[in-house]
This record gives structure tokens, sequence and C-alpha cells, in this order.
């Protein structure tokens, strides 16, 4: 490993969603800083998503601050446009970004965070770990009783019904995933669906809006996490959007219980049932990954301690974590309102740090060739008003 790189102010651990946003404001305070990002391209999570997914929001609530979604109104944008929206927003604002840097290690020093790659370290007086939620697929330990001969992919695996085996398969997982997976398979072969908690589910469009006009109008999206709707909110789980069980019945769809065991060929469900098997798609959502995270008093239980992303050791920060404030906190343009505020701690910070910095530059922060300031579609203070994420079971 190289000698460590000259201290930064701000290390950003991520350059997906949240660390662009993060890197937007950044700029503006005038700090210098850079985004780490483990993908050889920015939006590769976007990209390794199935071809058919779409985002839930109309491209009106898609935008990171600064710069509104290259989109028309009322469509509702595929993986690749937001991946290529991602790459755009960097190169608009000509934002630091380390491709192809996957942080390995995170460690305290006296001044401040040193930070491990492959063949170089980073230090930092601050870092704001912004690589979401999505980290580490997550499949039910009795998958390894199938046998060798069953397919079994996870869903961020999953691309399109051509690149499985032809024959019945069955989707494990209730969450949105899982029912557009399945919605989509049943066009072309036999599907069941196990699922183990039925979530309420929503239209796609309410009373001729949109349902995220509504959400948005509402401020739903907006409850903060700790309130008493917000617990609720929290409790009552995740939402079937522009799906429902009807929906996938009268499509075709098989519904079953809970899965509870697998051997050979056979799984069994929670019912008693049991059925042959050829293909599984493991909708089963993602775990977050910490293991490279070495800070005391960062982690309790395996999650992360914070107050609105701001942890109890100074100068290390999270963004884009699920309902780090509120419902939006994880959604392509709701990300920017906890952006704003865990940067404007990360400055107020730096100002008692000793170290060179430069100054705040308003100009940075407007897309190159523009003499214009934020779009319309941000306010003063550079957030959005609207967003979408990455979902899964």
């Amino acid at each position: 490993m190289t000698a460590p790189v000259e201290p930064f102010d701000v290390v950003v651990v991520g350059g997906g969603q949240a660390g662009l946003a993060a890197a937007w404001h950044l700029r503006r305070h005038g700090l210098r800083f850079v985004v780490l990002e483990a993908a050889g391209e920015l939006g590769h999570t976007w990209r390794t998503r199935w071809d058919s997914l779409r985002l839930f929001t109309p491209a009106e609530h898609d935008a990171l601050p600064g710069l509104p979604f290259p989109a028309p109104p009322g469509t509702y944008p595929g993986t690749e446009a937001v991946a290529e929206y991602l790459r755009h927003y960097a190169d608009a604002f000509d934002l630091p970004v380390e491709l192809g840097t996957r942080v390995t290690g995170l460690h305290r020093t006296d001044a401040g965070f040193r930070l491990s790659t492959a063949d170089r370290a980073f230090t930092a007086r601050q870092v704001i770990v912004a690589t979401g939620p999505f980290q580490t697929p997550f499949v039910p330990p009795l998958a390894a009783g199938l046998d060798a001969s069953v397919t079994q992919l996870h869903s961020h695996a999953y691309r399109s019904p051509d690149a499985l085996p032809d024959g019945p398969a069955l989707v494990v997982g209730g969450g949105n995933s899982g029912f557009q997976i399945a919605e989509e398979l049943a066009r072309t072969r036999p599907v069941e669906l196990s699922v183990g908690s039925a979530y309420p589910s929503l239209p796609e469009r309410l009373l001729g809006r949109d349902l995220f006009w509504w959400l948005t109008r509402s401020r739903l999206m907006r409850v903060p996490a700790g309130s008493r709707l917000g617990r609720r909110m929290q409790a009552r789980g995740e939402f079937l959007i522009g799906t429902s069980r009807r929906g996938l019945q009268r499509a075709g769809v098989r519904f079953r219980p809970r899965l509870t065991g697998a051997a050979g060929h056979t799984v069994r469900f929670a019912d008693g049932s049991s059925r042959e098997v050829g293909v599984v798609v493991w909708a089963t959502g993602h775990r977050p990954d910490h293991s490279w995270i070495d800070v005391p008093g960062v982690l309790r239980d395996d999650r992360i301690a914070h107050s609105r992303g701001v942890t109890e050791v100074r100068g290390l920060y999270f963004l884009g974590l699920p309902w780090q404030h509120t419902r939006g906190s994880a959604l392509l343009g709701f990300v920017a309102d906890d952006a704003a505020h865990v940067t404007h701690a990360v400055a107020a910070n730096s100002a008692l740090v000793p170290g060179p910095r430069g100054a705040p530059d308003a100009q940075a922060a407007r897309p190159r060739g523009s003499t214009l300031g934020a779009s319309p579609s941000t306010t003063e203070e550079g957030r959005s008003s609207a967003g979408q994420r990455l979902t899964d079971a």
C-alpha cells in the first residue's frame, strides 16, 4: 500500500445518490473532499437491476439538488436512465469521484480518520458513509438444503424471464421486488409467490393524480421517524405500489404462505403443504455490511447509532439510511434533505477543526455552463422536492 493521501476535510464513502447529494452540498461549503466509489462506474447498482424495473415516482419527483431529472413529467424512468442521470450529475458539477475504490477499513486516528483501500489509504478530518442499505443480498439459510440442480438466484441477480430455464418458478418474498418479478414471470410460465408478511398496497395513481403527488402534498414523505405517526409507519412496513395481491391473482400467480423448509427438490410452507421446485427467485431483501467500520461507539447490536445521520463519534456521519430522519430519507430526491442537514453539521464541525479549507463556492454548485442558480425544482437550501428508492422485499 502506498503512503496515505494527504488529509481531506471530508471523505464521502459511496458514489450513489446519497454520496453525490452530499458532494453537491460540500462543494457549496467550500470543503476539500473526495467521493470514493467501489464500482467502476456511477449508477452501477441501478444498472444491475432487472431490465423492466421502473421508478415508482414520476420524473418530476426524481431530482437531486441543483439538476432536474431529464425526462418528461409524468413518465417513469427506467434504471438505465437513473444510472445515466447520476453519471451526468457528477460530471455537471465536476464532483471529485474516485471510481473503482472500495473502502475496506475505516479507523479512528488522532487527527480524524484513516480509510484503507486495496492499494492506498486516505486520511480525512471527517467522513460521511453513504453506502446505502442495499449492500449484501440476503438469502435464507434454508436455501442451502435445495439440490444443486435447482436454479436459484437472488432478485439482485435477476434480469429477465429469458435468463431463467423454462418451467414453473417459485418467487419467495412479499415486497415490491417479489410482486413485480412474479408478475413479470407469470406472463410466460406458471408462478407461485411465497409471502410471509402481508403489506398494504397503494395504486400508482389516485383520483387522477400520481400517488407521490398526494404523498408530497400531504407531507407524508417527510414525517419524522421519531414522531408518533412515523413510528406507526415504520411498524407497518413497506407499501406495495402499483401492484396488489388481487392483481397478481388475476395474472395467474398462485400465492403460498411463508417458506419454512427446503430439501432436495422440495420446499415446505407454513401451512404444512409442499411442492417440487426447479427455479427459485429469492426476493428476500438485502442486509447492510458494516464489517469494514472499525470505530468504537458507532454500532449497537449491529445497528448504526445516530441522530439524523450524526453519530456520537465526532466527525463521522451516515447518509441514505432508511428512515434516517423521514420516510423519504432513502429515496432519490428526498435524500437531499438529509444531505443538507448532515453537511451543515460537517461544515460547523470543520470550523472547529484546524486545517486549510477553501471558501464557500456557490458557483461550483451550478451545472457547468449554467449562469443561473439552482433549478426551480430546488429550494434556496438546495433541497429537491422528490425522490425514489431502490426497493426490495
